[in-house]
C-alpha cells in the first residue's frame, strides 16, 4: 500500500501548486494521495459521496502517527476538502472544549477546596435559566462536574453540556479558546431554546461539601463581541420553534462554530499534550487527564453511574467510525477516543483509534451533510442511509491501511489502557 502512496507523491506537488494558483481553493486543504486512495477502495455509496462534495459538504482528515525510538509520536496529516471557512454546524463537538475549559478552570480553583467530584448546585439568575440541585444518575444523587463530563462523553448528554457552559461562563470559555489559537471557534449557545441575550448570561453556582458552602460563583454576563460579519445560510427552508415551515435558508450566522481541524487538534492536545505548543495546551492535572481519556473511550455498557439502557445507548452510540452503522459489539482490543456531533443534517466525528493487538494507532476526523430535501428541523435526514455508512466505511478503509503500513517503531500504548469495570 505504501507503493500506492508513493505513486501519488509527485502528483501531490503538481496539484498543490496548481491549487494555490486557483482562488476558489486558496483556503481548502487537499492531499491528492488521500483522495486517490479513498477512491480506489470506495464502495458505490462512498464514491457517490466523494463525487458530490458540494452536496455532501464533506471534510476528511487522516493523521498517521509514527513513533520514534523514545515512543514520542510524530504526526503526518492528510486532508481532503478541509476548509476552516466552510461552515458546518458543530453540534455536540463543542462539548469537548467546554469540558476541557471547565477542568482547566477547576484546576485554578483547587485552592478553594473543590475538585471535579465536589457537589455543584446551579441556581437561576436570569430568564430561561434552570435550577439544578440533584442528579439521579450519580452514586450520591448529587450533581458534580465529574458526573457531567462522564455523561457528555458516554452519550453526549445535552443538559450536562449546559451545566458546564454555565460554570465556564460564555466570556471565559471563548476567551480561553481564542488564547490557545482557536480563533475561528465560538461557543455562544446552550442546547436549549434561549435568546442570544439569555445565552450571554450564565448562572450563579455553589459548591457544597459536608452540607456547607465552600465556594460561590456569581452570575456572569459576557460583554465581549463576536465577529458575525460573514452571513451563514444553510438549506432551502426550515421549521422554526413554532413548527412553522419557513421557505428560506436557515441563518447560522450567530450559532456555534468549531472547524474540523481545530476539533481534531483539541483532541490531539488531550491525547498527546506535548505534541502541541505549551500555549495551545489545556492546563489540567494528570489525574483529570486520565479521567478524560477513560470517558472519551468508555462504552455505555461499562458505566454503572450513570447506568444506561444499552438497547438505546448501545456501545457504538457515539462511535461513528468503524461501528456506528450497526449495533455489533466492539472488539475488546479496539478502543476509540472521540467526540462526535449530530444536528441539522450534519454528522461530525473526531477520533483517535487504537488496536492493541496489532499496535495500530491513528487519528481520523470527518464531517458530512446529509439533507436531501434541503429542509432543516424536519427530522428527515439521511443519517442511517448515508451518513453512518460513510463513517463506517471511511474508518474501515483507513484502519486497514494503517494496520498494514510499515512502522519503524511500534508504539507503547499502555497510556491508553484502562480498567473500565
Amino acid at each position: 500500500m505504501n507503493n500506492f502512496k508513493n505513486r501519488y507523491f509527485r502528483l501531490y506537488y503538481f496539484i498543490t501548486a496548481f491549487s494555490f494558483c486557483t482562488m476558489s481553493y486558496a483556503q481548502e486543504k487537499n492531499d491528492p494521495w488521500l483522495e486517490s486512495f479513498l477512491r480506489s477502495k470506495a464502495s458505490t455509496l462512498l464514491l457517490n459521496i466523494l463525487n458530490h462534495p458540494d452536496s455532501f459538504q464533506y471534510q476528511i482528515i487522516y493523521t498517521e502517527i509514527n513513533r520514534d525510538r523514545n515512543n514520542q509520536p510524530h504526526f503526518t496529516h492528510h486532508y481532503f476538502h478541509v476548509d476552516p471557512n466552510r461552515y458546518f454546524n458543530p453540534a455536540s463537538t463543542v462539548k469537548l472544549p467546554t469540558a476541557l475549559i471547565a477542568l482547566e478552570k477547576l484546576n485554578e480553583l483547587s485552592s478553594k477546596g473543590i475538585d471535579k467530584y465536589t457537589t455543584m448546585f446551579t441556581d437561576s439568575s436570569f430568564s430561561s435559566q434552570s435550577v439544578v440541585t440533584t442528579d439521579s444518575t450519580s452514586l450520591t444523587g448529587l450533581p458534580s462536574i465529574a458526573q457531567y463530563i462522564k455523561k457528555i462523553f458516554l452519550v453526549s448528554d445535552n443538559d450536562a453540556y449546559n451545566r458546564l457552559y454555565e460554570f465556564d461562563g460564555q466570556k471565559l470559555l471563548n476567551k480561553r479558546i481564542w488564547e490557545k489559537g482557536y480563533t475561528n471557534t465560538r461557543i455562544v449557545r446552550r442546547f436549549v431554546p434561549m435568546t442570544e441575550e439569555e445565552n450571554r448570561h450564565t448562572n450563579a453556582i455553589r459548591f457544597i461539601k459536608n452540607d456547607s458552602l465552600i465556594y460561590q460563583q456569581a452570575p456572569a454576563y459576557n460583554t465581549i463581541s463576536f465577529d458575525y460579519s460573514k452571513q451563514i445560510l444553510v438549506g432551502n427552508g426550515y421549521y422554526n420553534r413554532y413548527d412553522s415551515l419557513i421557505m428560506s435558508p436557515m441563518d447560522f450566522t450567530r450559532h456555534n462554530n468549531l472547524p474540523l481541524q481545530s476539533l481534531q487538534k483539541m483532541l490531539q492536545s488531550v491525547l498527546f499534550p506535548t505534541s502541541v505548543k505549551q500555549s495551545e495546551r489545556f492546563h489540567i492535572s494528570n489525574e483529570d487527564e486520565q479521567f478524560l481519556l477513560q470517558y472519551l473511550s468508555e462504552y455505555p455498557s461499562e458505566s454503572h453511574y450513570p447506568r444506561y439502557d444499552t438497547t438505546e445507548y448501545f456501545d457504538s452510540y457515539t462511535k461513528f467510525f468503524l461501528f456506528k452503522s450497526g449495533k455489533q459489539k466492539i472488539p475488546s482490543h479496539i478502543r476509540i477516543f472521540n467526540k462526535p456531533g449530530w444536528s441539522y443534517g450534519y454528522l461530525t466525528d473526531a477520533a483517535y483509534i487504537v488496536d492493541f493487538n496489532s499496535k495500530t494507532e491513528f487519528m481520523i476526523s470527518a464531517v458530512i451533510y446529509v439533507n436531501q430535501d434541503g429542509i432543516l428541523n424536519d427530522d428527515k435526514y439521511e443519517y442511517t442511509e448515508t451518513g453512518y455508512p460513510f463513517f463506517k466505511e471511511m474508518g474501515e478503509i483507513i484502519y486497514q491501511y494503517d494496520k498494514n503500513r510499515k512502522r519503524k517503531y511500534f508504539p507503547n500504548l499502555d497510556r491508553f489502557k484502562f480498567n473500565y469495570q
